[in-house]
């Protein structure tokens, strides 16, 4: 009967623990899900965009072009640097705009 107590006991602390850590987990996870969602819904307030991930998505292509162009006119690779701001900006006017 000593030995039945003890395993219960031990049950009960381990559910305990897991308990715990999963509670623990999903405010951290719940706290940073409400960071990312309230960070782009104030990027896309501000860009006058929708807030959807095609959006984002379209969003750092253009921003990925316009660096591409940056590091082709230090480069000193004027003719290419020029294509990628053009395509840069063309794709942000047309998410902005």
């Amino acid at each position: 009967m000593h030995v039945e107590g003890f395993f219960e006991w031990l049950g009960q602390a381990l559910g305990t623990l897991i308990r715990f850590v999963v509670e623990a987990l999903s405010g951290v996870f719940g706290v940073l899900g409400d960071a990312v969602s309230g960070f782009i819904s104030g990027l896309s307030k501000a860009l006058g965009i929708t807030p959807s991930l095609l959006g984002i998505l379209v969003l750092v292509i253009g921003l990925l072009l316009l660096y591409a162009a940056v590091r082709a006119f230090l480069r000193r690779a004027i003719l290419m640097g020029v294509v990628w701001l053009l395509l840069g900006l063309w794709l942000l006017g047309g998410l902005i705009g």
